[in-house]
């Protein structure tokens, strides 16, 4: 596992393009692997995970994936400087049962809602809603820490140690590949991106290093589910 952060260029037509359309932003990081001919899908071949970083007035791409991307494959004058990449394994060699890390996610976190007319729990394919409310926000990245082998601890307060921001909207435009759609239809995609930061404790080695390679929650494609890991720090400020 490879984790690569772009310094990008936002005079870059290309990343200009990119930025307002998370479907091409995909597009354009495939473009840097070789072509993969398997049905699972390309990008979880890859493993491609990817999250926009925004410190201060530069931004950056963190670009994390199964094989080492080609960087010279992005379009000319993209990168703005050198781009800097990391072999993930040791790290996840290190994730120990009782290992305490400092974790930042952006994720998009979602409930299902039963189809009209229909009842909870019943049969029938309803429709995925975000999650607005930052404590059930909470209680969604907690839930996927008991799927995925790790939980948050406590502050001092008692409180979950984990801050919630929300992130600017995701947009872009698809094309639509369902059997009665017009040849030049588009879907129009929309996602309301969560950004977490705080403390985990690993409890299950195997099912957390598989989280951090497979991405948690949905829009892995666009943005969402890259896990960036760093050795335990002090206690963060959570948002109230």
């Amino acid at each position: 596992m490879f984790l690569s952060r772009v310094p990008v260029n936002e005079m870059s037509r290309a990343f200009r393009r990119d930025y307002a359309d998370v479907h091409d932003m995909h597009r354009t990081l495939m473009s840097v692997f070789d072509e993969a001919d398997v049905d699972a899908g390309a990008r979880r071949h890859h493993g491609l995970l990817w999250r926009m970083e925004e410190d201060g007035p530069a931004r950056s791409l963190l670009v994390q994936s199964r094989v080492r991307p080609d960087w010279t494959r992005l379009p000319h004058g993209y990168a703005s400087g050198r781009v800097k990449v990391t072999c993930l394994q040791p790290a996840l060699a290190a994730a120990e049962a009782g290992r305490r890390l400092s974790f930042r996610l952006v994720a998009n976190p979602t409930r299902s809602t039963p189809p009209v007319g229909g009842a909870p729990g019943g049969r029938g394919r309803g429709k995925r809603r975000p999650i607005h409310d930052p404590k059930e926000q909470v209680a969604w990245l907690i839930r996927q820490g008991e799927r995925h082998g790790f939980v948050i601890p406590a502050a001092s307060d008692g409180a979950p140690d984990v801050s919630v921001e929300p992130r600017p909207a995701l947009l872009g435009r698809k094309v639509d590949q369902r059997s009665k759609a017009r040849g030049d239809s588009r879907l129009k995609i929309s996602i309301l991106p969560v950004g977490f930061a705080g403390r985990l404790t690993v409890t299950e080695p195997e099912a957390f290093a598989e989280a951090v390679k497979e991405g948690i929650g949905r829009a892995k494609a666009y943005g969402c589910g890259l896990m960036s890991l760093e050795p335990d720090l002090p206690a963060v400020r959570r948002a109230s």
